[in-house]
């Protein structure tokens, strides 16, 4: 089978380019389909005419992994095309991939359907004052960043002179870009791994353990945590899968993926983040349909974190989401499309 692999690879380490893949990255990826059989095409997004590289290659799938660089339609792009061309590709579609990037779209959808999830409020300018019905804690992020860019240790607020330094340093660095204010949940939180479609594989979740943290460091996996103190030279120990978790709240983290996965109509595989507040009820805080896979365990990646845990190596993690996606209805009416034109 003829694989593309879709992509933006990391050019320097700014925060920039925070959410692009390293090429050791893509390169693993690239090794492992080879290896399993596969011919293998890497497509580098932000220096590729992307459409004419598919048409000369005639990928039977891509493999999309492609983050895009700027605004909140940035990760639909590469799936929006792929659709226009009938070639089927993994993962989630161009209308779930902005609203998942968009917090307060997917807070929208999660409510639709019943999902439970923090407060929030909207705002495109800084606050003085909280919105009604809000109490402090809060934490406060860019409406539509990923990588825990902008979700900084201060996030978390505890009163009006914070609330308004942060909401106007996260509006000012994201070029005007609205911030979406949310209760802060107090309990645990866990990260989790999904496969599939109808029939969804849960992997092992993935408990965040903030004692890890240096003391003075607010509960978040903020920006701090991610890119400045766990690095691959001193990783923090701080988490753990699985995670120990009894049958009532593991069952009740699973209903909430498997809902959550649905509201916004994911596709193949996804990383949701959840947390548990003050009644120890698990709530969404958001979904990654586009979740990291880097190799190396001491990156602390938790997508393979979990497959390592459900006893996938980095191939057959690979080779299981390939599976999933030639399974999926969106990518098999594709297939027959295309098998009927070349007949």
């Amino acid at each position: 089978m003829k694989i593309a692999i879709t992509c933006n690879i990391r050019s320097d380490e700014s925060e920039k380019f925070m959410e692009w893949d390293e090429y050791e990255t893509i390169e693993a990826i690239e090794k492992g389909y080879i290896n399993l059989g596969h011919t293998v095409q890497i497509i580098d997004c932000y220096k590729s005419d992307i459409e004419n590289e598919i048409k000369k290659f005639k990928p039977d799938i891509v493999f999309n992994i492609a983050e895009g660089l700027s605004g909140e339609k940035r990760e639909s792009i590469v799936p929006e095309l792929l659709d226009k061309l009938n070639v089927p590709y993994t993962g989630s579609g161009p209308k779930t991939l902005i609203n998942a990037l968009n917090k307060a779209k997917t807070h929208k959808l999660l409510d639709k359907f019943n999902v439970p999830n923090p407060r929030y409020y909207e705002s495109k300018k800084p606050l003085k004052k909280l919105p009604e019905n809000f109490l402090y804690p809060v934490i406060i992020k860019p409406l539509f960043e990923g990588s825990s860019k902008g979700i900084w240790d201060k996030s978390v607020v505890h009163n009006d002179k914070d609330l308004f330094t942060v909401s106007e340093s996260l509006i000012s660095k994201f070029n005007e870009q609205p911030i979406i204010i949310e209760e802060f949940l107090t309990g645990r939180e866990f990260t989790v791994a999904v496969i599939g479609n109808e029939d969804l594989t849960i992997l092992p979740v993935v408990e965040i353990n903030f004692s890890e943290l240096p003391k003075t460091a607010n509960p978040i996996y903020s920006f701090e945590a991610k890119w400045i103190w766990d690095t691959k030279e001193k990783p923090l120990d701080i988490f753990t899968c699985p995670a120990k978790l009894n049958a009532e709240l593991k069952h009740e983290i699973e209903t909430v993926i498997k809902n959550a996965f649905k509201a916004l109509s994911c596709r193949d595989w996804a990383r949701i983040d959840l947390r548990l507040n003050s009644l120890g009820k698990v709530n969404v805080l958001e979904l990654n349909p586009l979740p990291g896979i880097i190799p190396d365990p001491k990156a602390n990646s938790c997508f393979p974190k979990a497959a390592r845990a459900a006893g996938y190596n980095y191939e057959k993690m690979l080779d299981l989401i390939l599976k999933t996606s030639l399974q999926n209805k969106y990518n098999t009416e594709k297939m027959k499309k295309k098998a009927k034109k070349n007949n």
